[in-house]
């Protein structure tokens, strides 16, 4: 059986370039630096640079081996869980190691199962009778980023397959005398309007981080954002080179917090106070206060700290728990601020940590 891919380079708007979007930009750095947070799922208005962020957070990162020529990224360095086609070659002899960029995938609305999942590519099969595997978008985003615009409205067939796929970290295909399985572990990256609907719960809670996101209302902020993304599209070379040097120092800190992650201790006092607030906020399971503490310990590694802090834990609350409350349909405040008032309940003197970057501008 062979194999059929495309790929195609586009010029990426510079992650330091977008103004604002605080709380977004650095849910998007919290996971990369640890992909086991879960992802991100940014809800609010559309046109305020949720696909641009995930884009261009993406770049910042450093590549990954990959064995050379597998359509799936397979890592060299753990073999339990190459691919059918890495495993036979491998059998035949060695493979060679190359390095790719970390992709971003986007998983459209209207897609079909057999255009996620992979299918049999009809034409090799019907002008040359050859069995020729066509990938679908879950290979494509195999150790990357899937992003799901309008990730509410997205189709329940597809919703249990995300599940699926998101619980085993392997996509398996059987289907036109096709069988094979392959490696699908990605950052899930999600943006909606809550007004177009829900999501399901069990999507819902595969989310590490949710995020609220609106439109800019600032003039000046504004006119900056427009000013920036008209300049990008007429010379995006020149663009990208004006914020290279900026891009250069947060791919250096993003690096540098991904080494020191293993090292960052998390002290008693910090998991229980992620598991006041979760116990205070009635959360089923354990993966809303897991989420915390992995968000938690991410801060503390980006801002050079040794340790994750009850105050770590007091500022990225809103973002690790709102999205797994209960509703209440007497209950007046949103989730954010049914967060916050359980963490001034909970951690009474503690004051958030705040957050910035390492050289203290804000994000």
């Amino acid at each position: 059986m062979r194999l059929r891919t495309a790929a195609a380079l586009q010029p990426v708007y510079p992650f330091t370039a977008i103004v604002g979007q605080d709380e977004l930009r650095l849910a998007l750095v919290l996971v990369a630096i640890d992909p086991l947070i879960g992802g991100v799922l940014a809800m609010g208005d559309r046109g305020t640079a949720k696909s641009t962020a995930v884009r261009g957070l993406a770049r910042l990162l450093p590549p990954i081996p990959v064995v050379a020529g597998c359509p799936f990224r397979c890592d060299p360095g753990r073999p339990e869980e190459w691919c059918s086609f890495c495993r036979e070659r491998a059998a035949q002899g060695g493979l060679e190691t190359e390095w790719q960029p970390i992709p971003v995938v986007d998983l459209p609305l209207g897609a079909t199962e057999d255009r996620v999942t992979g299918s049999l590519d009809i034409e090799a099969a019907l002008t040359r009778g050859e069995t020729v595997f066509a990938p679908g978008i879950l290979a494509r985003a195999n150790r990357g980023f899937l992003y799901i615009d309008e990730v509410n409205l997205l189709d329940d067939h597809l919703v249990d397959l995300l599940l699926d796929v998101a619980a085993s970290g392997v996509n398996v295909v059987e289907r036109e005398g096709i069988s094979l399985q392959h490696p699908a572990r990605f950052v899930l990256v999600g943006s909606g309007n809550p007004e177009e609907g829900d999501l399901r719960p069990q999507l819902l809670d595969r989310f590490g981080l949710y995020v609220q996101v609106a439109t800019i209302t600032d003039i000046a902020l504004r006119v900056e954002i427009v000013r920036r993304r008209d300049e990008f599209e007429r010379r995006p070379q020149a663009f990208i080179a004006r914020f290279s040097a900026a891009e250069r120092d947060l791919r250096d800190r993003i690096a540098a917090a991904r080494e020191r992650l293993d090292a960052v201790v998390v002290p008693d006092e910090t998991v229980e106070a992620a598991a006041r607030l979760a116990a205070e906020l009635g959360l089923s399971g354990h993966r809303g206060e897991l989420c915390l503490l992995r968000a938690a310990r991410a801060l503390a590694a980006f801002a050079g700290r040794e340790a994750a802090t009850v105050a770590d834990v007091a500022a990225l609350a809103p973002m690790a728990l709102s999205h797994r409350l209960r509703r209440d349909p007497l209950d007046d405040l949103d989730s954010g601020e049914r967060v916050r008032h359980a963490v001034a309940k909970c951690l009474p003197g503690v004051t958030p940590a705040p957050l910035v970057f390492p050289n203290g501008l804000r994000m």
